[in-house]
């Protein structure tokens, strides 16, 4: 019985060695930043393991705030973000001999999610700035002309992202203007997933958030800009920038990538890696042959 149970340990051992033989061979890819890419980060992370068994990628969130200041600290190889570094990021992550290097790898419509039963179908920049931004004087759903079902006291309920966000940022820019602010009170979420869910629960409630994010249980408007015509975010009117709340989605590198980033990257921009892309919700770079 001791010799079988010599044998058991000496097999059992030599296995360890070799898996943490093996471990240690294996390239890592540090990944992280925002939440809207998140889920295809991951979904691309997962499915890159079968295209090369030597190299993982660890992804994890946290907002593209997140990322941008690991990148600026040199503690990640790749940074999402769903939007651009700012010049003062940029500033700083050159005084810290960092050199972000920008790499767009889909698009994305930021949707503005309603309550299933509320009847507004169509919303115009001015009406989301009277919703949104500080000072804007619709309160009320009623303000706007609607009635909606469920909302008991007529309040709108704004929800919006932490300051960490580049959704956070890019819907700030785009539709409040540059100068413009978020009203006071809003309820703001960590991530995406938690915008959706708390509007589709609350017949009073509006919110944005990355189209990928969308369930049939909630309604999203269609938007309306300087009076021109009325678009519904979708991958197509992303991808043909239609749609007036789409963007570029981004990974950010410390220099022009070079070895394992830099085919991870390219296999990111191929047509596997942009299926990927498609399948969770978003569009492509450029157009994609998908089986």
């Amino acid at each position: 019985m001791r010799k079988i149970s010599y044998a058991i340990s000496v097999a059992a051992s030599s296995l360890f060695i070799a898996f943490t033989a093996q471990a240690a061979d294996r390239t890592v890819i540090q990944n992280k930043g925002s939440d809207t890419l998140v889920n295809v980060a991951q979904a691309w992370a997962e499915a890159y393991g079968g295209v090369d068994a030597n190299v993982a990628v660890a992804v994890s969130g946290g907002g593209s705030g997140t990322g941008i200041a690991a990148m600026i600290n040199g503690t990640v190889d790749i940074a999402n973000a769903s939007r651009q570094m700012k010049n003062k990021e940029l500033k700083l992550a050159k005084s810290k001999g960092q050199d972000p290097i920008e790499h767009v790898v889909g698009y994305d419509a930021l949707a503005v999610f309603i309550h299933q039963d509320n009847p507004a179908d169509t919303l115009d920049y001015d009406q989301l700035k009277s919703v949104f931004g500080r000072g804007g004087k619709a309160t009320k759903w009623s303000d706007l002309g609607l009635k909606v079902p469920g909302c008991k006291g007529d309040e709108i309920v704004v929800v919006s992202r932490q300051n960490n966000s580049g959704t956070y940022a890019y819907f700030k820019k785009e539709v409040l203007g540059k100068k413009g602010k978020y009203r006071q009170g809003t309820l703001d979420m960590h991530g995406s997933k938690d915008v959706v869910d708390l509007v589709e629960k609350t017949p009073c409630a509006i919110g944005y958030s990355g189209l990928a994010y969308a369930t049939d249980h909630i309604k999203m408007a269609c938007i309306m800009k300087d009076g021109g015509d009325c678009v519904t975010p979708s991958v197509e009117t992303a991808s043909d920038r239609s749609y007036p709340i789409a963007r570029p989605l981004f990974m950010y590198t410390n220099g022009e990538p070079q070895g394992a980033i830099k085919t991870y990257l390219d296999w990111v921009k191929s047509d596997e890696g942009q299926c990927i892309l498609l399948e969770k919700g978003y569009a492509p770079v450029r157009g994609v042959s998908c089986n």
